[in-house]
């Protein structure tokens, strides 16, 4: 799978690619427009703080229904995804590792491309009544990270 960001410099960036991770896609894509644009060490505090259920991320696509939460800035509804916030967290680690290995300065890192999208699609079903069956699928997510050295 290609990036979807062409235009980077090579020399200054070092990028991960996370493959059918085991995530929600909406919990990603959530956490990825969070740490859009942060340092990596301030986006790293955020997603341990959200393991750790002390810090929320804000939910800005379909937030109906999601309780507000306190600790969240210019929003309201918000939502503590310990397991996206975990696997987001270990491709931050490996896009540091990246960076660290490109020669890169890693305390000047800043992460200018996040995105999360849906992967494949593992087919299941759920059993109905009277012999039928349902369709209970389960969406796997990819998520790439571009981080740059500012």
């Amino acid at each position: 799978m290609p990036y979807s960001v062409t235009e980077i410099d090579e020399t200054k960036t070092a990028k991960v690619y996370g493959k059918n991770i085991n995530v929600s896609p909406k919990h990603s894509r959530e956490i990825c427009n969070t740490i859009k644009g942060m340092k990596i060490e301030r986006a790293k505090e955020l997603l341990e703080g959200t393991v750790r259920i002390e810090k929320p991320i804000p939910f800005k696509r379909h937030y109906k229904k999601v309780g507000h939460k306190k600790g969240l800035w210019k929003w309201f509804a918000g939502r503590y995804p310990v397991k996206a916030s975990k696997s987001i967290l270990k491709l931050l680690n490996e896009v540091e590792a990246n960076a660290e290995y490109k020669g890169l300065n890693t305390t000047k890192l800043k992460i200018v491309h996040a995105s999360a999208y849906k992967g494949r699609v593992i087919p299941g079903f759920m059993p109905r009544a009277f012999g039928r069956a349902s369709p209970y699928n389960h969406e796997l997510t990819n998520v790439e990270i571009i981080v740059e050295e500012r």
